[in-house]
This record gives structure tokens, sequence and C-alpha cells, in this order.
């Protein structure tokens, strides 16, 4: 068992609930908060002690981890009063694995180092199944010397875990990631609306091109779940476009001109107005009327 015991964790939705769990299963001491008690209620049967604020989770920890919805949301936990900056311990190790700006991870990096923290940005990729199977690819910023203590924990949630350099790095690679994704999901929703449009049975296509050059996660996994009539999100459409504002947003910071990530947001923008933010990331084959 690592040195580290005791892990305040904030947010248990989808993937915060499966991850504290396995921090659990390893034996760690997890302390729980989240703004709506319910969704960490099995993690209270378990044996997770529930904290009733930020400050409390935050509070006498060797490490808190945070996964939450919106960078908002990572500013005000750590940042704002009563946060986790101003409750934690000199020598804490702070874990935010959201999927946030890597400017405020800057930002909360040198905010932790003026208290005696040790401020890593892990943003994950993997989805709910990944928590859930504890085999997350896990992307870190930081210090290295923070990384190397926090393998222990790291190790309960994901298989994959990466050292991606200096703070903020962690949450520029999860940028790199969804940009990535964005392009492909794009590009298969188009062929599909192309053989759709030039009068192929889009099933027959999909069967010739799936398996070859042409396929990918986004095509075998994300697309047929589309095709098949099924749009519960595995990722939901919303918080993909949550991360590629990030990528559009910081893009011009770092010089960068990403055209393809700014249409395919445009693209998620425009579901969502409509009322499909909900809908899994497969819903894009909507807005090419595929589906």
């Amino acid at each position: 068992m690592s040195a580290l015991k005791r892990i305040g964790f904030i947010g248990t939705g989808i993937m915060g609930s499966a991850m504290a769990g396995h921090l659990m299963d390893a034996g760690f001491e997890v302390s729980v908060y989240n703004r709506t008690k319910s969704k960490a209620q099995s993690l209270i049967e378990r044996g997770a002690k529930w904290c009733e604020t930020v400050s409390d989770c935050a509070a006498n920890q060797d490490v808190v981890i945070t996964i939450v919805g919106y960078p908002k949301d990572v500013e005000q936990i750590y940042l704002g009063a009563g946060g986790i900056i101003e409750s934690a311990r000199a020598g804490t190790y702070l874990v935010d694995m959201t999927t946030s700006s890597p400017i405020l991870a800057e930002k909360i990096f040198a905010a932790a180092e003026a208290k005696n923290l040790h401020a890593v940005d892990a943003p994950v990729t993997g989805g709910d199944i990944g928590a859930k199977n504890a085999t997350l690819t896990i992307l870190a910023g930081g210090e290295e010397k923070s990384f190397d203590a926090l393998q222990p924990v790291f190790k309960a949630m994901g298989k994959n875990i990466v050292y991606e350099g200096s703070a903020g790095a962690g949450q520029k690679t999860k940028a790199c990631n969804q940009i990535a994704i964005a392009g492909t999901l794009a590009g298969v929703c188009e062929a599909f609306a192309y053989a759709k449009a030039s009068g192929l049975d889009v099933e027959k296509v999909y069967s010739a091109i799936a398996t070859g050059a042409a396929g990918s996660v986004q095509m075998t996994g994300v697309a047929r779940k589309g095709l098949d009539g099924d749009f519960n999100p595995g990722f939901m459409l919303k918080h993909f476009g949550k991360d590629l504002a990030i990528g559009n947003e910081t893009a011009a910071t770092y010089g960068a001109s990403l055209p393809i990530l700014a249409m395919v947001l445009h693209e998620i923008r425009k579901l969502e107005e409509s009322g499909q933010g909900n809908l899994g990331t497969q819903a894009l084959l909507k807005y090419y009327g595929v589906k």
C-alpha cells in the first residue's frame, strides 16, 4: 500500500463514482463530496465518508482528486472561497482529472505551489467504460516527482498513464485527443452522408470500409451505435462540445489554426441548440442527415 492513504474525491458522476470505487477497492480511505449527494450514495454505502463541503473533503487528506463539469467549476472549487487551495494542508497532492483549460491548470499549479501543495492536471480518456473497467488513459502535467508519487493512485484507476510535461501539459494533450476525435468522427459522418446521398446502401458501405484503412474506433464503436439507432451517451455531445471549445479558445493563444475543430464545434453547437446535447457523440450523424 502506498504511503498515500487518505483521498478526498470531489465529483462522483458516472466516471467519478467508478474511479472512486476503484480507489476504495485498492485500499485507500476515500472521502467524497458531490453537489448532489444521491450520486455519491453507492460509495457511501460501501464505506466512503461523506463530506458536506468541498473544504471538508479537501482537509487533512494526502490526495484530493477532482472530476467535475466545466472549467468554471474547476476554478471555483480550487480557487474560490472555501476551496481546495485554501483548505488543503501543506504537502497534499491535488489532482484535477476534469477535462479543463491548460491555462487554468497553470494558474492552479502556481496557486498551489505558493502554499506548498502539489498540483497535477491529469485528464482522462476512455469514457465511462474505461472508468468502470479501471482502464483509463491518464494524461498528467505538473512536476514529475509528483507524478511519480501518485503512481499507486493512478494505477488503481487506469492502465496507460503518461507524464506529458509541466503544468497544463496534461490538459493540452487531452485537447489533442479530442481534436483528433473531432476530425475522425466528422469524416466518418461525411462518408455515410455521401453514401446515402449517392444512393448506396449505408450498411453495405459500412461492411466494406469499417475494417480497412478507413476503420477507426469512431467508426466501429461510436458511429456504429448511431447507425443502429442507439444515441445513448457513452460520452455526451455537450461535454464533447465543452472539450472542443477549450481547444478552440486556446488554439489562438498557441498560434495554431484549427479549421476542422472550429467546423465540428459549430456542428455540435447546432445540435445542442436543437436540444440534442445530452445524446452521445454519435448524434453527429444527425447533423449530416444520416439518421
